[in-house]
C-alpha cells in the first residue's frame, strides 16, 4: 500500500484503550518524543521479548524525554495479565476497534504461516518527534538488538 503513513507525515490521531481502560491517542504526546511499538501478541516469545527489552531500557528512554508506548489487538485485561506477569513497564494500548490505528498505518494485513492466510500485525515501530510527524519508521522488526536501536535513534532526534 503506497498511502502507507511514513517519514514525515503526521502519526494518524486515532484512540486506543489502555490496559487500565483509559484512552490513548499519539496526539497526547505532542510536544514530546514517542516510540510506538506495535507487535503482533501478547505472552508470545518474540512479543515478550521486545516488550521486555523495551521495559530493560525504560529509564534511558525517560532520561532522553523519550515516551515509550506498546500496541497490539490484544484486549486490555489480557495487557494487563501480560504486563503483571512478566513486570512489565512500559504501558500497552489494545488497538482492536476495526479501522483502527495500526489499520490506518497499513500494519495490520494478511499474513501468511504455514499455508494458512490470516489477518495479523506486521511488527513494526514508529518514533514519533515531538512536531507529531514521524521521524523514522522499523518494518518488520526482527527482536534481537530493536530496543536499543531504537533508543540511539531517538535520542539523536
Amino acid at each position: 500500500m503506497s498511502n502507507r503513513p511514513g517519514v514525515g507525515d503526521a502519526m494518524p490521531d486515532i484512540a486506543m484503550e489502555t490496559a487500565d481502560g483509559g484512552s490513548v491517542k499519539p496526539s497526547d504526546f505532542k510536544g514530546q518524543k514517542l516510540v510506538m511499538f506495535f507487535y503482533p501478541k501478547d505472552d508470545t516469545p518474540g512479543c515478550t521479548t521486545e516488550n521486555k527489552d523495551f521495559t530493560a531500557l525504560k529509564a534511558k528512554f525517560d532520561k532522553a524525554g523519550v515516551t515509550l508506548l506498546g500496541v497490539s489487538k490484544d484486549p486490555p485485561k489480557k495487557h494487563q495479565r501480560f504486563m503483571e506477569k512478566h513486570e512489565l513497564k512500559v504501558p500497552l494500548a489494545s488497538d482492536a476497534e476495526q479501522n483502527g490505528l495500526s489499520d490506518a498505518l497499513g500494519i495490520w494485513t494478511e499474513k501468511k504461516n504455514y499455508g494458512r492466510t490470516y489477518m495479523g500485525m506486521v511488527r513494526t515501530t514508529y518514533l514519533i518527534g515531538d512536531d507529531g510527524k514521524i521521524a523514522q519508521v522499523w518494518d518488520k522488526v526482527k527482536v534481537k538488538g530493536h530496543a536499543e536501536a531504537v533508543l540511539e535513534a531517538a535520542k539523536a532526534l
